[in-house]
């Protein structure tokens, strides 16, 4: 019988930063530009965002970043993903390569190490963990 950690349902945004790599004010920054990223807000106000919105925003930091489309440009091909049908699937793509990337970039390092072209002491790339609905970390 295998054990599976709990995934979390909600995160902050010091969590979703930590995941996607990206700073608060340009997740702020984008919720003011892609009318889908509006986290809703806790009774502190602080911003809590759902699995689906984490893989929105790794949807919109592969086109700006990776596919080097313009805000408008990536707003225009959510929309044609929307459209079609295909915006889930799409930001679930968006967030596999991510953590892909991340995987290899962590590979890549560990056989440096083992070839002794890099420090040992050198801490490895933090990984993202998957969001998917379901329970809560009980947080």
């Amino acid at each position: 019988m295998s054990t599976t950690r709990p995934v979390q349902e909600f995160y902050s945004i010091g969590e979703v930063c930590s995941l996607t790599e990206l700073k608060p004010h340009v997740l702020r920054y984008w919720e003011s530009q892609f009318r889908f990223l509006n986290p809703a807000k806790n009774r502190s106000g602080n911003r809590v965002y759902k699995s689906r919105e984490v893989e929105l925003i790794m949807l919109v930091k592969q086109l700006l970043y990776t596919e080097k489309f313009t805000i408008d440009g990536a707003r225009q091909r959510i929309d044609q993903y929307r459209r079609t049908g295909d915006l889930r699937t799409s930001a679930r793509k968006a967030f596999e390569a991510e953590v892909a990337s991340e995987a290899r970039t962590a590979v890549e390092a560990a056989i440096a190490i083992l070839d002794g072209k890099a420090p040992a002491s050198s801490p490895p790339p933090p990984t993202a963990a998957a969001p998917r609905g379901g329970k809560s970390s009980g947080r």
